[in-house]
């Protein structure tokens, strides 16, 4: 299990006070602390960079992406690395003493799990009662899947292409990645490392700022339904009072212009009732002193035309938006089944002579040499197992095979039955997950090719880029209808993976 951090920044000075804090943990180093650096302007120095110098030495890699927002900074951040897993942390947290050993043990105990979240505390002050902003911050404590602290395993990010950088702020986009995570088929739980979230400093109109996000919720209603709340476990919120509240105000100024009193005074009064109840919501949990009143005041008037505004936008312009599909990570190696695909099917073949490979198969994969790609073989040999193939035989059929269609960079053999409940017999994804090792290629930028639905569930299951399936006359109905990619031959499985070749 080989970990990274990625914090996408926009250069506040609790990024010291982060790195800080991970320099002072017990616990194995990460391979990689990557800081997005995503402020807007010509580069400028980081000056965390140089925090906690001696433990930070040779950990940290600053990238620069313009101003493109936190989802599209933590996509330039894990496409970056290639660790086992990818731990992303928000610039204004603090992790505890302990937290690196114990995302060791969260990440090695996260046995068939996509994401492992953390445990959030937002300190809030003791002498007196939270503001609305404190509050506001705390409720972050109760939220699902937030990006403060959460490590997703690398194949799954490529598998559902990261982050959707339709979302411009930091909100909706983490439950968003979560809910296409549940979908892909993944369990997301939560570890027992901590991090701590202090109430940042924030403006009188901080919470206008943040009636924004409503057009991000149209987004994820369009994207995952009108339940998407309650898949995601978030709250709806005041939203549907605000739009009345909103609609009250339009009306009473509306009949005044057109001189319609007593319809005026009835919206009017409407308006006034609804904003009062709102802003008395806020202001009665404390601390009531008179600046907090103020504010909750002028706000509490001006938040329900904002919301109502970024929703009705958000509405409109995402409307017709399709399903996130990134581009695609490029393809470096390819993997492929032996028997069905390169050669011939011969039940328990153990004689070299009766090696045939299967028509087009040799221009095919000099096809995919002369790319540049490293071609390698996962093949399942249960004869051995049964007694009715010795692991020499195997060896020279196999030798046969490169004497025939040429060397091979990479071969990983199952000798094992059904019965023997490996991890490496396909469709287990084993020999996939060490093969890409082996070529030294991230699993999400290793393409597999096979006639069965053993071949592709490997694939699937290892999380690589393309798991493609060419039927053969064995190939049963059902699995060429779940098979993610279906080609007629290897050549039109050969020329999609080309597509997919950087020039």
């Amino acid at each position: 299990m080989t970990f990274s951090i990625v914090v996408p920044t926009l250069g506040r000075p609790s990024l010291t006070r982060l790195l800080e804090s991970l320099a002072a943990c017990s616990g194995p180093r990460p391979e990689r602390i990557v800081l997005v650096d995503d402020r807007r302007g010509p580069p400028q120095p980081l000056a965390a960079r140089r925090a906690a110098p001696g433990w930070t030495d040779g950990l940290i890699t600053v990238l620069r992406t313009g101003g493109c927002g936190p989802a599209a900074a933590r996509n330039v951040g894990w496409q970056s690395v290639e660790s086992t897993w990818v731990a992303f942390l928000d610039d204004d947290v603090e992790v505890s003493p302990n937290w690196l050993a114990l995302l060791e043990c969260d990440l090695n105990t996260a046995v068939g799990i996509g994401a492992s979240q953390g445990r959030l505390v937002v300190p809030l002050p003791e002498h007196r009662k939270p503001t609305d902003w404190e509050r506001a911050t705390e409720g972050l404590t109760r939220a699902r899947w937030i990006t403060a602290d959460i490590a997703y395993r690398r194949t799954v990010l490529d598998a559902v292409g990261g982050f959707d950088d339709r979302f411009p702020a930091a909100f909706r986009e983490d439950a968003d990645l979560a809910l296409r995570v549940i979908d892909a088929g993944y369990r997301i739980d939560t570890g027992q490392r901590v991090t701590r979230h202090p109430v940042r400093p924030a403006r009188w109109s901080v919470s206008i700022a943040q009636q924004r996000g409503n057009a991000d919720d149209a987004l994820m209603r369009r994207l995952h339904g009108a339940d998407w709340h309650r898949r995601a476990h978030a709250r709806v919120g005041r939203r549907p009072a605000h739009l009345v509240t909103t609609a009250a105000g339009v009306l009473a100024l509306l009949a005044a212009a057109l001189r319609r009193r007593p319809l005026a005074l009835a919206a009017g009064l409407a308006w006034a009732t609804l904003t009062g109840a709102f802003a008395w919501s806020r202001i009665r949990p404390g601390p009531r002193d008179r600046a907090e009143v103020r504010t909750m005041l002028v706000t509490s008037a001006a938040i329900p035309p904002a919301a109502s505004w970024h929703w009705l936008r958000g509405l409109l312009r995402h409307r017709c938006a399709p399903a996130w599909s990134p581009d695609p990570p490029p393809i470096e190696a390819v993997l492929v089944d032996r028997d069905g695909t390169l050669v011939r099917d011969v039940p328990y073949n153990g004689l070299p002579e009766l090696v045939e490979p299967l028509p087009g198969v040799d221009d095919a994969l000099g096809r995919l040499r002369r790319a540049g790609l490293q071609v390698g073989v996962v093949t399942n040999q249960s004869g051995i197992a049964r007694g009715s193939l010795t692991a020499a035989q195997v060896d020279a059929v196999n030798d046969r095979v490169e004497q025939l269609l040429g060397p091979f960079a990479d071969w990983q053999i199952c000798p094992h039955d059904e019965d023997d409940g490996c991890s490496c017999r396909k469709p287990q994804p084993g020999m996939v997950l060490a093969a890409a090792q082996a070529l030294g290629v991230p699993v999400g930028r290793c393409a597999l090719i096979g006639d069965t639905g053993a071949d592709v569930s490997a694939a699937t299951s290892a999380g690589v880029g393309l798991a493609a399936l060419v039927p053969t006359e064995v190939t049963r109905r059902e699995e060429i209808a779940v098979a993610p990619a279906v080609f007629g031959s290897l050549a039109e499985a050969v020329d999609a993976i080309l597509e997919r070749v950087p020039r």
